[in-house]
């Protein structure tokens, strides 16, 4: 399972960046905001050294939605309401950091002159990168708390390296010059749908047409899931067409895990049926937010799943549902499967 800054996004509400200044991002390049962990990592040297440990998260109604999110609904809805409304913790995983981590890694390395972009240069990032990863979120050292000589987690910073020095394979960043890293975007719909998240990268050519591209850590789909791969690259381009009325030109998965790209060339008509599907899962959600009746749907993806304890199809029992509740409707659709697009 990939991670995403976007999970940070939609949870906490975001960056604060202007819409307007995000829509003017696709017409020249400007300075890309700090990183999460920077961010993070900098508050952390100005807080009170004994600063008491922060409140509980209070409940509220979802407000927006981003593809990680709109994902864990379509995958499970009971699964949504624990990370969505309740929050409740989950551990971190050697995957998941390290895919932060690589993450990390291939944005800084576009802070170097282009001629200085190679392959030894972007592994030599990735220990410092880890120390800004620890520092910034102190969970993630648990992770090798049972490993005191230090193998287990030399073997997981080669396998980084190794993701990283794949990239190179791929594309050549000498030759990239990102109009954006890591940047936040976000749009209201007609609708009233907030939708946001977090680009890894755009690249925008002399002509004007934008390219998306997102990393993935992970080995790239088989063919028959490929269109489930590319929703999360469609819902972003929806939101930049709606920003900038622009239909970007491309958008481009890049799989350092197998060495695959992924591409593909949308249309007006692909973001519309998005925008569609987007609506009509919100409509799901906000009823399932006001009756409290969130299903779980049994998959195999559940074993990898941290709320087993609390989930009915394990013998547990949800945690109280924190926000008012109505009576269903007697003619409401049940929660059903709802494909990517």
């Amino acid at each position: 399972m990939e991670t995403s800054t976007e999970d940070v996004a939609e949870d906490t509400g975001g960056p604060a960046r202007p819409a307007a200044a995000v829509a003017h991002a696709t017409e020249a390049a400007v300075e890309p905001a700090a990183p999460a962990s920077e961010t993070a990592a900098a508050a952390s040297e100005t807080a009170a050294p004994a600063a008491a440990p922060a409140p509980a998260p209070v409940a509220t109604a979802p407000a927006s939605l981003s593809p990680s999110r709109a994902g864990d609904f379509m995958q499970c809805p009971l699964l949504y309401r624990f990370r969505v409304i309740d929050r409740l913790p989950e551990k971190p995983s050697e995957a998941a950091t390290r895919g932060t981590l690589v993450h990390a890694v291939l944005e800084r390395l576009f802070d170097a002159p282009a001629a200085e972009r190679t392959a030894p240069t972007a592994r030599a990032l990735v220990p410092g990168q880890w120390d800004r990863l620890r520092e910034s979120r102190p969970e993630v050292g648990e992770l090798f708390a049972d490993d005191p000589e230090g193998e287990r987690l030399a073997q997981w910073l080669a396998e980084a390296e190794r993701l990283v020095e794949r990239w190179f394979s791929l594309e050549d960043p000498s030759r990239l010059e990102p109009a954006e890293r890591e940047l936040f975007v976000e749009a209201e719909l007609d609708s009233g749908l907030r939708l946001r998240g977090i680009i890894d990268r755009v690249d925008v050519a002399p002509t004007g047409e934008v390219r998306i591209v997102d990393y993935k850590t992970g080995k790239a789909p088989r063919p028959q899931y490929a269109e489930g791969a590319l929703f999360q690259m469609k819902f972003y381009a929806l939101v930049v067409w709606r920003l900038k009325k622009v239909v970007p030109r491309r958008l481009q998965l890049v799989y350092l895990g197998s060495g695959d790209v992924l591409t593909y060339d949308p249309v007006l008509a692909d973001l519309e049926r998005v925008e569609r599907k987007l609506l009509a899962l919100w409509e799901a959600i906000q009823l399932a937010t006001e009756t409290g009746d969130w299903r779980p749907r049994p998959t195999k993806l559940c074993g990898w799943c941290d709320h087993q304890a609390h989930c009915p199809e394990f013998g547990g029992t949800p945690p109280p549902y924190p926000l008012p509740v109505r009576a269903a409707d007697s003619g409401a659709v049940a929660q059903g499967r709802m494909g990517p697009d």
